[in-house]
């Protein structure tokens, strides 16, 4: 018997292993999961970036739809605003009572899918994929918005810078929620602090008679000639602009697996927190902008009257009143301008998390590909976090990164899953008082405020499809639609495979025989360390099978194969056409119709190296043979693999890197007689 010793191999080459720990850091061990869970201070960032960073445009689109029909409209302004802050507390209410009710993280798809059906869960886990997708896209082109309004001479490449902050937040989120939380930890409170601080100075130089003046200020608005029932159909889709500022609200329910214990009361505190602080900030910028008189539209002129007015670009609402408030080239202007750029970079991290939970949840329900519920190295669903950067980054090209296009297409999914997902609370709520539960009266007043939030939230996806639709908002009703057929797709190929895989009641074994091949090419090493293995299984029979497609070749290995004594019969199968799999197919068939059902066993030995450029050099005959053989029934194939030498890289030393060079790198020298 030949013995060989089994060589160590590097998982892929060392640059690439080395580029992917610089990335996204060391692999963590499974015990290491609990420590990843987060504490509140550090929960509040990651999944309230999106709905605490959404007042930096919000207030913004809702003036600008305003504004559509002159600055008459603006009156109107505190009205909708005071709606929208109804709204959002009555939403926080609302989810209050889903963490209770449904921990797990499925959030609305869960409460959905258990009390309203396997087809209202799918449409909400439509709904939400879109809206992670479409969270990702708006806030990293506001974030641009910003950046562009500091540094107009950036406006050109407004696209790939775009593009380059989805890729920085795809890593940062790959080396895991903890190290993500602390990377947007002081962002987040910094931009919150610092908006908080603008506002108050600015209310405390107006108590003291010197109010910030905005820029825009003296601009004239040409209001577009609107009839009378058309301005009911302007305030409410100002309300739906106004509406984006709820987005991500969801993230919180969707993220309590990964709250510390307890889990569900630090979800629920944080998320009334982060509600507070965005109710606070939204009304904030409503009345600053009223005080400073920013009259933000895109049909704004500077000159008075309307001879000869030329459409002027301005910079964001909130870069107006950091001007107004702190001087247009002062130290706070751009540190506030900084925190905004950061955080609505930053709040993309809500749809980070967010996107990569719902997957794995799909993926348990069979709904997603099992990909999705596979934790990567850093205890995270890596290829959730993939999968959004790739579709954020098409969408955010196909759009140029435009947000005043963008923001149509967003919060439709929001308000599909509020509703359903309300819905689906009332649903729960009925059901556990017909058990004539001890806390009934409890219940009751969840079953209120649920009821409250299927209503208002159903009134505003009204608004928003009605308002939104020809906007751009259509696409997001064909593509949920994609979506959903495809998890239910996804969904019965599972359930077709798993039936398919279910033993039969009285299974019986067939096979008979234990035939082994050892298939051979070259009489080389890799061809006894088959031989070794496959002698070392001891099957009933083993022969070393040649398809010969060369005679002198043929010739040579059976010359060959006497000197070196080996015991193990030598069987030649011409093949005529020099192909190798139907020759070998062909002979597999033919022994099984002589000696019955046999077990097949064919040995296949392959070369594994260490360097991208040595696949152009080797044939990967052993790779076609096994893609063949893997369809031919009854038929184990075994990958005997023989290292080369530059697959066993070691730090320092240089390992045959270019053909004809020494293992440290160097020339061969030449054969001397």
């Amino acid at each position: 018997m030949f013995t060989f010793v089994t060589e160590k191999s590097e998982t892929g080459s060392v640059a690439s292993a080395s580029a992917k720990r610089w990335i996204i850091g060391a692999p963590l061990p499974t015990s290491k999961l609990e420590g990843e869970l987060l504490p509140k201070h550090i929960a509040l960032p990651i999944f309230a970036s999106d709905p605490l960073s959404s007042v930096a445009y919000a207030p913004q689109e809702l003036l600008m739809i305003l504004l559509i029909g002159g600055s008459a409209f603006l009156a109107f302004a505190p009205w909708i605003a005071a709606c929208v802050v109804l709204l959002m507390l009555v939403v926080v209410a609302s989810y209050r009572q889903l963490i209770k009710a449904y921990p797990s993280g499925g959030g609305d798809y869960e409460v959905a899918h258990k009390n309203l059906g396997e087809k209202a869960g799918v449409v909400v886990a439509s709904a939400l994929l879109v809206d992670y997708v479409m969270t990702v896209a708006v806030s990293v082109a506001s974030s641009v918005d910003n950046i562009v309004s500091a540094l107009p001479a950036l406006a050109p490449h407004r696209v790939w810078i775009s593009v380059l902050g989805v890729l920085i937040l795809a890593a940062i989120n790959l080396r895991g929620v903890r190290e993500s939380g602390k990377a947007f930890a002081v962002p987040t409170y910094f931009f919150v602090v610092s908006v908080f601080v603008m506002i108050v100075v600015g209310l405390v130089r107006t108590l003291m008679g010197d109010a910030p003046v905005a820029e825009s200020a003296d601009y004239v608005v040409q209001g577009e000639q609107i009839a009378q029932a058309a301005v009911l159909l302007l305030l409410l889709r100002s309300f739906a602009s106004g509406c984006a500022a709820l987005t991500g609200v969801e993230a919180i329910a969707n993220g309590v697996p990964a709250f510390r214990l307890p889990k569900v009361k630090n979800a629920q505190q944080t998320l009334v927190i982060m509600g507070g602080i965005a109710v606070t900030l939204f009304l904030g910028l409503i009345v600053m902008s009223f005080i400073s008189g920013v009259h933000y539209a895109e049909n704004a002129c500077h000159l008075e009257g309307y001879a000869n007015c030329e459409t002027t670009p301005q910079r964001s609402l909130i870069a107006q009143i950091a001007a107004a408030t702190f001087g247009g080239n002062s130290f706070f202007f751009y540190a506030i301008q900084a925190g905004t750029a950061l955080v609505l970079l930053l709040a993309a991290n809500t749809a980070f998390n967010g996107f990569p939970l719902l997957g794995s949840v799909l993926a348990n329900d069979g709904y997603a590909p099992k990909s999705m519920q596979t934790r990567g190295d850093r205890l995270i669903y890596s290829n959730g976090v993939i999968a959004l950067a790739l579709a954020a980054v098409a969408i955010l090209v196909v759009f140029q990164a435009n947000l005043t296009q963008l923001i149509q297409l967003y919060i439709i999914g929001v308000f599909v899953s509020f509703t359903l997902g309300q819905s689906g609370m009332v649903r729960h709520w009925l059901r556990e008082l017909k058990k004539k539960p001890a806390d009934a009266r409890q219940m009751r007043i969840s079953l209120s405020i649920n009821i409250t939030g299927a209503f208002a939230t159903g009134i505003v996806l009204v608004i928003v499809t009605i308002t939104k639709f020809t906007h751009g908002a259509w696409i997001v009703f064909a593509v949920m639609p994609i979506l959903y057929t495809l998890m239910i797709g996804v969904n019965r190929y599972y359930r077709d495979v798993a039936v398919e895989l279910v033993p039969e009641q009285n299974l019986e074994f067939g096979s008979q025989g234990d035939y082994a091949i050892v298939l051979v090419g070259k009489l080389q090493k890799p061809i006894f360390k088959a031989l070794d293995y496959a002698k070392a299984a001891e099957h009933d029979l083993l022969e070393a099978v040649h398809i010969s497609i060369s005679a002198e070749a043929t010739k040579q290995l059976e010359r060959e194969w006497i000197e070196h004594k080996i015991k193990v019969p030598l069987r030649i199968v011409n093949s005529p056409y020099r192909d190798l799999a139907w020759p070998l197919i062909d002979h597999i068939r033919a022994y099984r119709e002589e000696h019955g059902p046999a077990v097949v066993t064919v040995y296949l030995p392959q070369f594994i190296v260490g360097h991208w450029w040595e696949h152009a050099l080797h044939n990967h005959k052993a790779r076609r043979l096994r893609q063949r053989l893997m369809l031919e029934h009854g038929v184990v194939i075994a990958v005997v693999p023989w290292l080369l030498d530059s697959s066993d890289i070691i730090y320092g030393r240089r390992s045959r890197p270019l053909p004809g060079q020494s293992r440290r790198g160097e020339p061969v020298a030449p054969i001397r007689n």
